[in-house]
């Protein structure tokens, strides 16, 4: 049994026990969460389980055997209502429509993880999941990121027409003389066309070739010819100075957003679902209303951006409480008085337990683009699969 990520299909692979299926009354959402965590508690010490493989992914759960090679069960996402994790117990769950069966019943799947962890990253692979299809059905509530501005260069000199021959004055440098002569325009042009290297000079003095040009009209008052550039180098350069401008902007890379994936690390992933990444933050709160009690969402406080904020579903109704910083640099939520060093241990405590808070906080999270019905094309599951 290998757990492994493929970034190319965007499917992540774990490994855990199945321990079961039962039946899921449909009531109101608060209502059955409190049955199934009462449910979940009393099969924690339940011995029948088989070692399965878990494959995750934005199109749905698909439960392999040990060797992956049996499917065993098989779940388009859009059937599967919410996920659930006990990390004290190590179990994760979701509930789900069997395929085949009748809509009006639910099923909750039950697996038990290695240990804690485990149990809570299997459920944020879901969370993730339930997140990146909302962005797939939804395009129009993703996080407006615009990309980068476009790398321009400085304006200079040889960036507007220019002649790469012609320096400023303020440029000037004096060619080695080899004698004073005097230059006709017929001299200049054919010395100027047999210089083919950086190394060759004008046999004369710049300067005087520098009045001759002018008073021949070749060059105007307030620049000269460079020694330095040869007509061969001239078009070298004026060749690789037009290359980028002739293919356009469109040849100039931007800095585009990385759009979001389901093959993070587990610290990545679990601050991706705390802040619906890629989800605008008007959505992703009008969304948290919709989620259990005790469900939150990691954003920026409303009344002071710059500082980190929990927005939690309260029976009151949406509460914002800032994450603050103490003198010593621990972490502690607004009204609290326990503090902490990270911010994932601050959630995991008041997961855990309650305290100053109206309710604790809670891993479960409900599928926004769950559908009632079954679809037509739907993947049949395997007459080998049993629920227990």
């Amino acid at each position: 049994m290998e757990e492994s990520t493929d970034s190319v299909t965007g499917t992540v692979t774990r490994s855990a026990e199945y321990i079961g299926s039962f039946p899921v009354d449909d009531c109101c959402l608060d209502d059955q969460v409190k049955k199934l965590h009462s449910q979940l508690k009393s099969l924690k010490y339940y011995k029948r389980r088989r070692y399965v493989s878990l494959k995750f992914s934005i199109k749905g759960v698909k439960v392999y055997n040990e060797d992956e090679t049996t499917l065993l069960m098989a779940h388009a996402l859009q059937r599967v209502s919410l996920s659930i994790s006990r990390p004290s117990d190590s179990q994760f769950a979701f509930i789900a429509h069997n395929p085949g069966s009748p809509d009006t019943q639910l099923y909750c799947h039950l697996f038990k993880a290695r240990h804690a962890r485990a149990a809570q990253f299997l459920n944020l692979l879901l969370c993730r999941c339930f997140q990146l299809y909302y962005l797939e059905k939804h395009p129009e509530d993703a996080e407006d990121k615009s990309s980068g501005k476009k790398p321009t260069r400085s304006p200079s000199l040889l960036n507007h027409g220019y002649p790469l021959s012609v320096s400023a004055l303020v440029s000037f440098r004096r060619a080695p003389t080899q004698g004073l002569l005097s230059v006709t325009k017929a001299e200049v042009s054919s010395n100027t066309e047999s210089v083919c290297s950086p190394d060759d000079v004008f046999p004369t003095s710049p300067t005087l070739v520098r009045k001759q040009a002018m008073r021949d009209k070749v060059l105007r008052s307030g620049a000269y010819r460079s020694f330095t550039c040869t007509p061969v180098k001239q078009r070298h350069l004026q060749e690789r100075l037009n290359a980028p401008q002739d293919k356009g902007q469109d040849s100039i890379p931007e800095f585009k957003v990385r759009a979001p994936s389901l093959a993070e690390t587990e610290e990545a992933l679990a601050h991706a679902v705390w802040i619906w990444a890629g989800v605008s933050s008007v959505c992703s709160s009008s969304l948290l209303a919709e989620e259990v009690l005790g469900s939150y969402l990691l954003c920026p406080h409303a009344k002071d951006p710059s500082v980190e904020s929990l927005l939690i579903r309260f029976p009151s109704g949406l509460v914002n409480l800032a994450v603050k910083t103490s003198s010593s640099g621990r972490l502690f939520l607004e009204n609290c008085r326990v503090q902490f060093e990270s911010l994932t241990e601050l959630i995991e405590h008041y997961t855990e337990t309650r305290e100053e808070l109206e309710v604790p906080l809670s891993c479960i999270r409900v599928n926004h683009c769950y559908e009632w019905e079954e679809s037509k094309v739907q993947i049949k599951r395997s007459p080998q699969w049993k629920n227990t």
